[in-house]
């Protein structure tokens, strides 16, 4: 579980700092609804992610106590 903790708090701390570089303020006409879908996509993706890895981690555990059994 350690791993995906880490691997969830990577993606996060690496959207924030694209969020922060992609920030459209400066521009003549700033898009902001495409800017916060695209950070809230994201969001979901890592969720997703998340979600998986998860899954996987449960039905490997379920496997490894059926071969011991």
């Amino acid at each position: 579980m350690k791993k995906i903790n880490i691997t969830t708090a990577v993606l996060l701390i690496y959207l924030i700092v694209m969020s922060v570089i992609g920030w459209p303020g400066k521009k003549a006409d700033p898009d902001y609804v495409q800017y916060f879908c695209v950070i809230g996509v994201t969001v979901l993706v890592i969720s997703f992610l998340r979600f998986l890895q998860i899954k996987r981690l449960k039905i490997r555990e379920k496997m490894k106590d059926g071969k011991k059994e």
